[in-house]
C-alpha cells in the first residue's frame, strides 16, 4: 500500500518554489535569465495561436461546418478561457517553469505529473513536426513563385516519396490510367524517380527546408530568451499587420448570401472541425513554461494569458466570417484558404502577400514550441524524473542547453525523413488532457476560492449551477443533435457490434464524469468555473476519435515504462524518503 501511495506523492508548493529558488539574485548566478514582460508574453501567446490554424486548418473546418465554425471558435475559446483562469492562478501561485507538469505535481502527485509531462512532450514534438513540414510546403511554393526551383526530392519526406512512387508504379504496371491519381502522389513518384541513388533501390529524398528551419529556430532558442523574444515580437507584429490587411480588404468582398445556410451540415458538421479549431490553440500553455524568465511572473503571466486569448479569439472569429463571406464554404477545403480566397476574387498580389506572411507565421509557432518543450524537460530533470543533463543551464546563454538541442533533434530528424501522416487530433488530445488536469488541479488545491494567490479564479458556488447546466446541456443535445443521440442508443443496444460501440466509449466515460462532478459539486460546493473548464475539455476530448485515444494510450504506456524504470527510482521525493527512512548509524 505504501508503494502505491508513493506514486501519488505530492510536492509541497513551498518546496517547488525552492527547487530552484525563484528569486532574482540566484537567477543571476547560472540560472535562467529574467527578460520577459507582459507584452513579450502576450506576443508569445499570439505567436503560438495565430499560426497553422489561421493560415491552414481554418479552411477545412469552414468547409465541414460552414460559417457556424465561427461559433465553434467562440466555444473553444470559452473552454480555453476556463483553463486560462486556472493556469493563471497556478502561475501566480507557482511561478516556476514546467507548465501543467509542475501544477499537476502539486495537486495530483508524481505519477500524474509524469503522465502530463510525457503528454506535453508528445504535443510539442508532434505539433512542431507537423508545423515544420507545413512551413516547408509554404516556403517551397513561395520560392517557386519568385522563380527559385528547389529539386522536388529535397522538399519531401523519404517515406512519402517511397510510398507514392510504388503506388504509381503499381498502377502503371497494371496499365491503369493516372488521371485520378492525387497530385501529391504524382509529386512523390517524381521525387523518388528523379532523386540520386544512394545504394540499391534507396534514393536520397528528404525534406531539407523542414529540417533547416528547425535547426535555425533551435539555434535562436539556444542562444537566449532575449533573442527569442525579439524574434517572436517581430514575427507577431508582421502577422498582425497581415491579418488586419486581410480583414480590411476582405470585408469589401463579403457577400452575405454566402452565410446562408449558417450551419449547412448541422451540429455534427460544426463539431467535425473541433480538432482543427482546437489545433489553433495548442500553444496556449507554452506561455506558462517561461515563468522563470518573466520579470514579474505572478503579475504578468495571468494578464498575458488572458490578453492573448481574447485577441486571438476575436481575430479567428472575424477571419472565419470574412472567409466564408467572400466565397462559399464549399470551396474552402484547401490548405491555404487565405491566399485562395484572394485569388478567387481577383487579387493575386494580396494572395502573394498572404503566402509570404504564412512562412513567417509558421516560423513563429515553431519558435514558441521550441521554447516550451525544453523547459518542461528541464523541470522534470530537476525533480529527478529525467537524467540530470536535461536540467543543465548554459552558463553564458542562460537557457536549458542540452534539452534545447535534444528538442531540435526530435523535431528536425523526423521532419526530414518521415511521412508525418499524423492527424491533428493526436496533438490536440495531449493539450486537452493538460488543460483538463490544470482545471482539476484547482478543484483539488482551491475548491472554494480561498487561496491567497495574487490572482485566483473567481469563486462561484457550483452547488446548484453545475447540475442545472448539465440538464440544460442534455436538453440542447436532444434538441439540436437528436439524430446522433438516437444512433448512439441503437449502438448501445447491440446494433453494429463492437466496431461501432467502441467509438462511443469516450462519450460514455464523459457521461460518467458528468454525473460524478454534478454530485461532487452539490455535496462540496465546488467552484463553478474550474468545473466547467474540466467538463468542456473532457467533452472536446470525446470528439477526437477512438483511434486517437488508442495512439494516446500507446504513447502513455511507453512513458510509464520509462517512469518505472528510471523516474520512480531517481525521483528526489523518493530519494529523500529513502534517506529519511534509513536507521541511524551507531558508532
Amino acid at each position: 500500500m505504501s508503494s502505491f501511495n508513493s506514486l501519488f506523492r505530492r510536492k509541497d508548493i513551498g518546496a517547488i518554489l525552492q527547487n530552484p529558488p525563484a528569486d532574482a539574485e540566484l537567477h543571476a548566478h547560472g540560472g535562467l535569465e529574467r527578460n520577459l514582460t507582459v507584452r513579450d508574453l502576450t506576443a508569445l501567446g499570439i505567436a503560438a495561436v495565430i499560426g497553422a490554424g489561421i493560415f491552414s486548418t481554418i479552411g477545412n473546418a469552414s468547409h465541414d461546418g460552414g460559417p457556424a465554425v465561427s461559433l465553434l471558435f467562440v466555444f473553444t475559446a470559452i473552454a480555453c478561457a476556463f483553463s486560462a483562469l486556472c493556469y493563471a492562478q497556478f502561475a501566480a501561485t507557482i511561478p516556476i517553469s514546467g507548465s501543467a507538469y509542475t501544477y499537476a505535481y502539486a495537486s495530483f502527485g508524481e505519477l500524474t505529473a509524469w503522465i502530463i509531462g510525457w503528454a506535453l512532450i508528445m504535443e510539442y514534438a508532434v505539433g512542431n513536426i507537423v508545423v515544420a513540414i507545413s512551413w516547408s510546403d509554404y516556403f517551397t511554393g513561395l520560392m517557386e513563385g519568385v522563380g527559385i526551383h528547389i529539386p522536388i526530392w529535397l522538399t519531401m519526406g523519404t517515406q512519402s516519396a517511397y510510398k507514392g512512387y510504388h503506388e504509381v508504379l503499381t498502377l502503371m504496371q497494371a496499365n491503369q490510367p493516372l488521371a485520378d491519381v492525387a497530385p501529391a502522389t504524382l509529386d512523390a513518384y517524381k521525387a523518388w524517380n528523379t532523386a540520386p541513388t544512394l545504394f540499391g533501390d534507396f534514393r536520397l529524398v528528404c525534406d531539407l527546408p523542414a529540417f533547416l528551419i528547425t535547426v535555425l529556430i533551435t539555434a535562436v532558442v539556444y542562444v537566449g530568451i532575449k533573442e527569442s523574444k525579439t524574434a517572436s515580437n517581430l514575427l507577431v507584429l508582421l502577422k498582425l499587420i497581415v491579418v488586419a490587411v486581410v480583414i480590411a480588404v476582405g470585408v469589401f468582398y463579403v457577400n452575405p448570401a454566402n452565410w446562408s445556410p449558417f450551419a449547412p451540415n448541422g451540429v455534427a458538421g460544426v463539431l467535425k472541425g473541433v480538432s482543427a479549431v482546437f489545433f489553433a490553440y495548442i500553444g496556449f500553455d507554452a506561455i506558462s513554461t517561461t515563468a522563470e524568465e518573466c520579470k514579474n511572473p505572478q503579475r504578468d503571466l495571468p494578464r498575458a494569458m488572458i490578453y492573448a486569448l481574447i485577441i486571438c479569439t476575436v481575430l479567428y472569429v472575424i477571419i472565419t466570417l470574412v472567409l466564408t463571406g467572400m466565397v462559399s464554404y464549399k470551396e474552402l477545403g484547401v490548405g491555404d484558404p487565405l491566399a485562395f480566397v484572394f485569388q478567387k476574387v481577383g487579387l493575386p498580389q494580396l494572395a502573394g502577400v498572404v503566402a509570404v506572411s504564412a512562412v513567417f507565421a509558421m516560423a513563429s509557432v515553431l519558435l514558441v514550441f521550441q521554447i516550451g518543450q525544453p523547459r518542461i524537460w528541464m523541470s522534470m530533470s530537476r525533480d529527478g524524473l529525467l537524467p540530470p543533463i536535461f536540467g543543465r543551464v548554459h552558463p553564458r546563454f542562460h537557457t536549458p542547453s542540452f534539452s534545447t538541442i535534444v528538442t531540435g533533434f526530435f523535431v528536425g530528424v523526423p521532419a526530414l525523413f518521415l511521412n508525418m501522416d499524423l492527424v491533428i487530433d493526436l496533438t490536440s488530445i495531449g493539450t486537452l488532457f493538460a488543460f483538463a488536469l490544470v482545471c482539476g488541479g484547482i478543484l483539488v488545491l482551491d475548491p472554494h476560492g480561498t487561496s491567497e494567490a495574487r490572482f485566483k479564479v473567481p469563486y462561484i458556488n457550483g452547488k446548484f449551477l453545475v447540475p442545472l447546466l448539465m440538464l440544460v446541456g442534455i436538453g440542447l443535445l436532444f434538441a439540436y443533435n437528436g439524430e446522433a443521440v438516437g444512433e448512439m442508443g441503437r449502438t448501445m443496444t447491440g446494433a453494429g457490434g463492437y466496431e461501432a460501440f467502441r467509438h462511443y466509449i469516450p462519450m460514455l466515460v464523459f457521461f460518467g464524469f458528468c454525473v460524478y462532478l454534478a454530485i461532487a459539486s452539490f455535496r462540496r460546493n465546488l467552484s463553478l468555473l474550474p468545473t466547467l473548464g474540466l467538463l468542456t475539455n473532457l467533452y472536446l476530448m470525446t470528439q477526437l476519435g477512438f483511434n486517437n485515444w488508442l495512439l494516446f494510450f500507446a504513447w502513455l504506456v511507453i512513458g510509464l515504462a520509462l517512469y518505472f524504470n528510471y523516474g520512480y527510482k531517481h525521483s528526489k521525493l523518493n530519494v529523500g524518503a529513502t534517506a529519511n527512512s534509513q536507521p541511524p548509524v551507531i558508532r
